[in-house]
Formats: structure tokens, C-alpha cells, sequence
């Protein structure tokens, strides 16, 4: 049996508040045709299929068709929540979808759910452990009392186990958790905004134990924590740090034992990342950068001063610039103290005006066309005064 392991679609989110639907809906199509060509059994989707609670009607009919596309190519369908979907609404009309072959495990009460799939070596069972919120577990009879996540995941795990036990035969887990080990190239630093600082919600991969591959989702990057246990990530980039991540999906094989192998499917990247940095006026002239036309830009100005109107003239280049940061090679000191002294020694207007802009920008003070601005506004105001 071959299975497709995805996760982390995030239908509906934006990208530095621009839309990127059609770029997701351009990657899932191309992930349909992949799963045609590589006559892929199962697509496994592993949590995250929303990015938000309250998806857009339009999100659902984006998932439906693509769950349409996916089932039309010939692929059994099993998704799990995420931390970022709700599960009730993701389970919606789920009892009928099963019956098509679209299997949506979101029910977190119940710990899991097994799917069973046959191929000439008999069942396979396909055990979805939805996102598991611990406060909202607590009314639940035999689950923890706790607020970290190991603990739930080991109660679902050891449910499944029990499962396991009295069907015995070769078996897949698919999870929405973070777990240990994953290594620092697939956790981008921006992205998983929900996670809980420090170790509560790491799971140990002991947890995992007993299953022939662990199909997880949560993290944005790909991630082999053993040969078995593997992240997807998410199939497009939404952060500049996961900018040289690789996007794709596990074409994962079982065979009449159990895995049989994994491998690396890649996936379009509709628009590239792209970090820029240097002066402003190098990076709207410099050749260097002809390629970061057509990308998404993250620009770190390195003027000594902050630039005005930075982002509107990097988009005359830069269309898709998206974020701009001042981040001067150079950075002076302010001394509160001193500035004072100085300011109060001035002895006219223009050098008190000079001394607030140094301070403030930087160390760089007014520009030519600055100073004849001021000279023209404080003659004009010496002017009134004289008149009083």
C-alpha cells in the first residue's frame, strides 16, 4: 500500500495579510496529480486542515473540492484536527463522507478513531488521534488530569494500544503534537504561535511506540525523527524563516511486514521567500537582486537612518514586498543624560533641531533640503515674533 502523509494545510490564512489561496489551491492540485501518478492508496492529512476556528464559508468549499479531487484520484481520505481548526465544525457532515471513503477524526473525547484499509496483505488500521486540548479533556472519564500534552498523548496512545492488542496487524498513527526532537531547521521560530513555552507540551517519542509509522503534523518543516516517525510540514511557507525548507509530502510504503520506506515528494512553490538586505537605494538599483522580483520580500534596511517611506518605494521594485525592518549596520547609543547637556547648549534653534535629529535618527542629522525646509520656517517665525 502506498500513503500520501500531508498536514498543516492552514486553509485560509494569509501571508503577511496578503491572500495566498490560489497559491495553496495551485500546490493541493498539484498534490492530486502526484497521488494520480504515483497511485497513492491513502492521503493521511495529520491536523491544522483550517488556520482559524471560524473558517470562511469559502474555506469550506475549498476543502470539499479538494477532498472531492482527492477521492476522484483514487485515495481512501483519513484527516485529523489541528490546534488550529475546531472540531466540531471540521467533523461536519463527517458521518457522511465516510461512507465515500473520507474519514475526518475529530472527536477528541474519544481519544482516537480506527479506519481500517485493505490491500493484498490484509488491513491496515489508520488510528487518527485528533488535537487533544488537555482543560478540555478533564470531564472525560479515564483521561488525565493535567494540563500537558505527554500526558494526553500518552493516554490516547495507550488507548490505541489496547486497540492494538486485541486486533493485532499492521498499523499507522497519525498525531497533532510537537514532538521531541525535532530538529532546529523545521521549527520555524514565527509560526507556531500557540505553543507553550518551555517542555509541558513536548512528547516524548517513547509515546509513539508500537506503530509501524507515525504520521505527525504541527510542525512547518520537514522532520525524520526516526525512520518512522516523520513531519510533513505545512505545503506552502508562511514565515521568511522557513524560507529554504523544502515543501512537499511522504510518499510513505507498507508492505506485507509493516513500513516498508519513505520518500520525499516535492512540491511547486507558487512565490519564493526571499531576504534582502543593504540600503535602501541599493536595493531598489542593485542588479544583484533582479531575481527577487517575482518573490515574497523581507527587506532589513541598513541606512543609518530609518528610511521614509521605505516599504511604498520597495514595492515600485519589489511588488510583493511584504515586511521591512531598519537594521542599521551601526547603531548609536542614547544617552539621556548627555543628549540633555548637549540640547541645553545649543546656543540657537537650528543646532537644538540638528542635536533632536541626531538623537533620534540614529546619528544622522537634517539633510540639505531639511535644513532649507527649517531655515525657511524659523526666519518665518522670527518674523511673527518681531511683529508682536
Amino acid at each position: 500500500m502506498r500513503i500520501l502523509h500531508t498536514s498543516d494545510w492552514h486553509i485560509g490564512r494569509t501571508f503577511f495579510g496578503e491572500q495566498v489561496g490560489e497559491h495553496l489551491r495551485t500546490v493541493l492540485a498539484a498534490l492530486v496529480a502526484a497521488v494520480r501518478e504515483n497511485d497513492v492508496d491513502v492521503v493521511v492529512v495529520a491536523g491544522d486542515v483550517f488556520d482559524t476556528t471560524m473558517p470562511a464559508a469559502a474555506a469550506y468549499d475549498f476543502l470539499t473540492e479538494t477532498l472531492i479531487a482527492l477521492h476522484d484520484a483514487g485515495a481512501t481520505v483519513i484527516l485529523t484536527s489541528g490546534n488550529h481548526d475546531s472540531a466540531a465544525r471540521l467533523r461536519f457532515q463527517s458521518s457522511w463522507a465516510r461512507q465515500s471513503g473520507i474519514h475526518v477524526i475529530a472527536r477528541p473525547e474519544q481519544g482516537f478513531e480506527p479506519v481500517e484499509v485493505a490491500d493484498e496483505h490484509g488491513d491496515i488500521t489508520f488510528y487518527g488521534v485528533p488535537y487533544l486540548e488537555p482543560a478540555l479533556l478533564r470531564h472525560v472519564e479515564g483521561a488525565p488530569e493535567t494540563r500537558a500534552q505527554a500526558a494526553v498523548m500518552q493516554w490516547a496512545t495507550d488507548l490505541v494500544r489496547r486497540h492494538q492488542a486485541e486486533n493485532p496487524g499492521r498499523s499507522m498513527l497519525i498525531a497533532h503534537c510537537f514532538a521531541a526532537g525535532v530538529p532546529e531547521s523545521a521549527n520555524a521560530e514565527d509560526i507556531e504561535r500557540d505553543l507553550t513555552a518551555g517542555g509541558l507540551d513536548v512528547v516524548p517519542l517513547t509515546t509513539f511506540a508500537g506503530f509501524d509509522y507515525v504520521a505527525l503534523g504541527h510542525i512547518h518543516g520537514r522532520a525524520e525523527l526516526q525512520p518512522h516517525i516523520r513531519y510533513s510540514g505545512a505545503p506552502l511557507h508562511y514565515s521568511f524563516s522557513e524560507a529554504n525548507s523544502p515543501r512537499g509530502a511522504w510518499l510513505v510504503d507498507f508492505d506485507a511486514s509493516g513500513f516498508a520506506g519513505a520518500q520525499w515528494l516535492s512540491l511547486p512553490v507558487p512565490r519564493p521567500l526571499r531576504r534582502l538586505r543593504g540600503t535602501l537605494e541599493s536595493l531598489l538599483h542593485d542588479d544583484a537582486h533582479e531575481g527577487a522580483q517575482s518573490a515574497w520580500v523581507a527587506a532589513s534596511l541598513t541606512d543609518q537612518a530609518r528610511p521614509i517611506d521605505a516599504m511604498a518605494r520597495l514595492r515600485t521594485r519589489y511588488p510583493h514586498a511584504v515586511h521591512v525592518e531598519h537594521s542599521p549596520e551601526t547603531r548609536l547609543e542614547k544617552q539621556q543624560e548627555g543628549y540633555a547637556r548637549k540640547l541645553a547648549a545649543a546656543p540657537t534653534d537650528e543646532e537644538r533641531i540638528e542635536s533632536f535629529l541626531e538623537h533620534t535618527r540614529n546619528g544622522v542629522g537634517a539633510s540639505e533640503v531639511e535644513r532649507e525646509i527649517l531655515a525657511e520656517v524659523l526666519d518665518h517665525l522670527r518674523i511673527e515674533e518681531a511683529a508682536r
